[in-house]
């Protein structure tokens, strides 16, 4: 379980303080696939980043099974990391490596056998269907093929978290609805949870148990997908499912 306690993150510049998350609280329970959904500018990605522990929020908690990650530090604060995996809206893959070489490298750093290495990136290829592209570099791959590599090299260290910051803001919709379904896939298979970041009602709608509206670094509203999808009571959250598409 993921338990979100009163998130605050400011932001120092020359002009002031920005308040980019204004007190966010959320309990994401094992195996949801849980959206937060709002415009841009509305704290999205900065409460991904948070959740990741690539921003250390100014104030409040971001506990995994009860233990506060934001508390930790150094070599502690690593070994948790690799709880949650990461895919980036732009697939930030690495273009000079392979397709395998790609998914290895989080392993690598972590130190995992080269045997091992090689059985985990041989069944990740698999789980994320790229049979045949193993080495092959980005790119020659299509935007959809570079997602799933992401996909697979944000589960390397097997993760119990996935988040997800717009992951398919960049494909078509035939590509979209596979990489939701991979996903959905994904969950189900391995029990991992997911959170992603969208803009679009349409991802949501598709795949998300759960779903938050972020607005002006709050959420607006925090619920069931198919209760806040039915009968939104928030204006952002009328305004957003209102338009029925990406914003």
């Amino acid at each position: 379980m993921i338990q979100i306690e009163n998130l605050k993150k400011n932001f120092h510049t020359k002009t002031g303080d920005v308040e980019a998350l204004q007190g966010i609280s959320a309990r994401i329970e094992d195996g949801d696939i849980f959206g937060i959904i709002g415009l841009s500018g509305a704290g999205k990605s900065t409460l991904l980043r948070c959740i990741a522990l690539l921003e250390i929020p100014s104030e409040g908690s971001i506990k995994i099974d009860g233990k506060d990650l934001s508390a930790l530090k150094g070599r502690e604060l690593t070994a948790h990391r690799r709880q949650i995996g990461v895919i980036f809206q732009g697939y930030n893959l690495l273009m000079q490596r392979t397709v395998a070489k790609n998914i290895a490298f989080p392993l690598e750093i972590a130190g995992v056998s080269k045997p091992e290495i090689t059985e985990r990136v041989a069944r990740l290829i698999r789980l994320v269907g790229l049979e045949g592209k193993e080495s092959s570099y980005p790119s020659q791959l299509s935007g959809g093929q570079c997602q799933r590599v992401a996909i697979a090299r944000a589960l390397a260290n097997n993760p119990k978290v996935l988040l997800c910051d717009e992951p398919t803001s960049a494909l078509d919709s035939f590509t979209t609805k596979a990489i939701l379904d991979l996903l959905r896939d994904i969950n189900r298979q391995l029990g991992v949870t997911i959170i992603i970041i969208t803009h679009e009602i349409g991802v949501v709608r598709q795949i998300c148990n759960r779903v938050a509206v972020i607005e002006s670094g709050r959420f607006a509203e925090n619920g069931p997908a198919a209760e806040v999808l039915a009968a939104p009571k928030s204006v952002a959250a009328r305004q957003l499912i209102g338009v029925g598409g990406a914003l």
